[in-house]
């Protein structure tokens, strides 16, 4: 028999998984920006002094991300059986 308490929760729970994961990968390609900025901007002449800001917003950024996936990862294991 079809519960549809459970199913709108599965659904919800893949709608969550699937924004979190999108926002993993944005995190990402932001990371991944600025670490190109950063390699431009040292071969025209910048300092990894002048830099450090940036780099410590990526580290910062980085942490996060780390954060949010493991979160993802506890999100989605099955529950224990009773």
């Amino acid at each position: 028999m079809p519960n549809p308490i459970l199913d709108q929760l599965t659904a919800q729970v893949a709608e969550t998984t699937g924004v979190e994961a999108s926002a993993i990968e944005l995190i990402n390609g932001i990371q991944s920006r600025i670490a190109a900025a950063v390699q431009a901007a040292i071969a025209n002449g910048a300092t990894t002094e002048q830099l450090q800001p940036i780099s410590d917003l990526s580290t910062a950024m980085e942490a996060q991300t780390q954060a949010l996936a493991a979160a993802v990862i506890q999100a989605n294991q099955p529950m224990p059986q009773p």
